[in-house]
């Protein structure tokens, strides 16, 4: 009797787990599909932006970059395709939002100076030296940055999460998508991306406010408020 109690016991446990297993996996998927269906209709294409009106400014959110200073292909693409938005006229200013928590690791200042190569006026050109996350990129961008209506500019698998945080923070939020090629290391991404979409939808319920703030720096002024020594401010 001891042996079948024990083998019921067994039983029921692996029966929790896999129903605790298929339930997580549901809860993925649903959360993706909502994320994902929520936004789709703010994704929109370079001259459909250029119809938008008022637009505070244009989001870069960051991605890494390399040892030499310059940006990875990802943020290659996303400076690129921010540049020319900026130029035709989408908005007239640039926030760049990315990793400057460390000295010797500076996603902004990058992101910053290969604009200024792409003739954008120093001026122009904000930088959020915070933007630890998507996340926090958006809760910056509305409660530093004093911006209301934006354009973001990332790669299509991201873009649906940066406009849910956007929408969920009350922004009134456009994405345009940068991905004119393959990346290596995507499926990767992708997989992880469905993590952190439920990551960011839970943010977005509770709203914890990110890792720095600080006074207001309006994208309605002068960007070079935010250089560093890097980039001589």
């Amino acid at each position: 009797m001891a042996r079948i109690r024990k083998k019921n016991w067994i039983i029921r446990i692996s029966l929790l787990i896999m129903g605790s297993g298929v339930l997580g996996v549901l809860v993925l998927i649903i959360l993706n599909a909502y994320m994902k269906a929520s936004v789709q209709d703010n994704i929109i294409t370079p001259k459909e932006a250029e119809t938008l009106l008022n637009v505070d400014c244009i989001l870069v959110l960051g991605a890494g970059v390399w040892n030499d200073n310059r940006p990875s292909p990802m943020l290659e693409d996303r400076l690129f395709q921010g540049i020319e938005l900026y130029h035709s006229g989408v908005g007239n200013r640039l926030l760049m939002s990315g990793d400057h928590g460390r000295k010797n690791y500076d996603e902004v200042n990058v992101m910053k100076q290969f604009a200024i190569a792409e003739g954008v006026p120093s001026t122009d050109i904000f930088m959020d030296h915070a933007g630890f996350s998507t996340y926090e990129s958006l809760y910056r961008a509305r409660d530093i940055f004093k911006a209301d209506k934006i354009v973001i500019v990332t790669q299509g698998y991201h873009l649906y999460r940066a406009l849910y945080v956007a929408d969920r923070l009350g922004m009134e939020a456009y994405g345009v998508a940068s991905d004119p090629r393959i990346y290596a290391g995507q499926d990767y991404r992708e997989l992880r991306e469905v993590l952190a979409r439920v990551k960011d939808y839970f943010y977005c319920v509770l709203q914890p406010k990110p890792t720095y703030l600080g006074e207001a720096i309006p994208v309605s002024g002068n960007g070079d408020i935010t250089n560093d020594e890097i980039t001589g401010g």
